[in-house]
């Protein structure tokens, strides 16, 4: 008998659970429909609305001005009903302020505007040799080197200065050769001495010995190795006494009359630079100075490690005041680019997950708009989205409008 009314205890309290469940599930739907008719759901796109008596173009979130909907409703970023937008620009999530308080907030307006940004870069450069102006000095034949003139790297030297003397016991034979051929009278003698001649040359004796020999009749077996331009020494092989063949390197000499400068340029500003650009260069050891030059190549590689390129850029250095191994400041001007939309950059404010401006719609009214922006250079910023040529800008005081729009919208939400 217990077991019956059990059963029967157990099946009630099952009945009655269901039956709450769709009484509360009911009552959800009811109180869903009633909100959603509550915030005009059966208002669309092109209705007067009773209150203000205007057209009614969209809807949207006051806090997300940039999105746009077709019907009334929740906000899916904020819990806050959306705001209609009127014909005429005037918009729910506006703000209107009084003439008397833009003056007393400091408000001041800009046109926006659209012109070319000069894309301004600075950036971290090291001064390093031009590749392009080296000279290796080399044995130009077997022998021996009696002298060093210059004995140590990163020595100066101008341009015929004298940098070592050899002696090359082979070229006294070949010489000696060339005079006998030289005082023949006998027909085909010219031709003789030509030849003759021609082994001096492939023998690796210069023309001015050649010519020397000529003059003088006697074996020159000693010959000064002079540097072929003017810089410093970086590489130095030579020593005193060693013997040479032919071909081997002794001096390597960098020229210092123009210089390179290897720049570290984010890959992300690529696009802003360009073979051909001027750059103004600066640097702590010369204060005051600024060196003028122009980006002779963009290095087609990028660092690993770094995630920058190299710009490299040709300096004139006629007084050598710039060494290998400095560090300066590379300023890249560039007038290339197309024109943009552009405001002020003092008119942008920053939330840290997008970027508004404040938009003046006459009459004292203002509203929040989400841009996206580009290039900054020179005070301006480029727009790319959410601005028209000929509107005009908050670029002063828009931090207390955009503080007045935010506590608009929170009434809003409280309502």
């Amino acid at each position: 008998m217990n077991r019956k009314w059990l059963t029967a205890g157990v099946a009630g309290v099952l009945v009655l659970g269901f039956a709450g469940y769709a009484l509360y599930r009911a009552g959800v739907s009811a109180g869903h429909s009633q909100a959603v008719s509550g915030l005009g759901a059966t208002q669309t796109p092109g209705d007067i609305d009773p209150q203000t008596g205007k057209r009614i173009l969209y809807w949207q979130d006051p806090m997300m001005p940039g999105q746009r909907f077709d019907h009334p409703g929740k906000s899916p970023f904020m819990d806050m009903a959306l705001v209609p937008v009127f014909e005429g620009g005037a918009a729910g999530g506006g703000v209107a302020i009084s003439p008397r308080l833009q003056q007393n907030l400091g408000v001041r307006l800009a046109d926006v505007t659209r012109g070319r940004i000069k894309s301004e870069i600075t950036a971290s450069a090291t001064v390093v040799y031009d590749e392009r102006d080296v000279a290796l000095v080399q044995a130009r034949a077997n022998g021996f080197l009696e002298r060093l003139r210059v004995r140590a790297a990163q020595d100066t030297v101008r341009q015929g200065e004298a940098l070592a003397d050899l002696y090359v016991p082979d070229w006294a034979a070949a010489q000696v050769e060339y005079l006998a051929v030289r005082d023949l009278r006998s027909p085909g003698a010219a031709d003789l001495a030509e030849g003759a001649r021609q082994r001096l040359r492939l023998a690796g004796m210069p023309e001015d010995l050649i010519r020397k020999l000529e003059k003088t009749g006697t074996p020159q077996s000693r010959f000064t190795l002079t540097a072929p331009i003017s810089g410093i020494v970086t590489e130095l092989t030579a020593r005193e006494g060693m013997t040479v063949t032919m071909g081997s390197p002794l001096f390597r000499i960098n020229g210092l009359s123009k210089v390179w400068v290897n720049t570290e340029v984010p890959e992300s500003l690529e696009q802003h630079v360009h073979a051909g650009d001027p750059v103004k260069a600066r640097t702590q050891a010369l204060p005051g100075e600024v060196f003028d030059g122009t980006i002779s190549a963009v290095l087609p590689s990028v660092s690993l490690a770094t995630r920058t390129l190299t710009a490299r850029v040709a300096l004139p250095n006629p007084k050598l005041k710039l060494l290998p191994g400095m560090f300066m400041t590379v300023q890249f001007v560039s007038d290339a680019g197309s024109d943009v939309l552009m405001v002020p950059s003092e008119a942008l404010i920053e939330t840290g997950t997008r970027r508004v401006v404040m938009v003046s719609e006459g009459n004292g009214r203002f509203r929040p708009v989400n841009v996206e922006t580009g290039a900054q250079s020179g005070g301006q910023t480029e727009i790319r989205s959410g601005l028209t040529l000929g509107q005009k800008v908050v670029v002063s005081g828009q931090f207390l409008i955009d503080s007045e729009a935010s506590l608009k919208a929170t009434e809003a939400r409280l309502k």
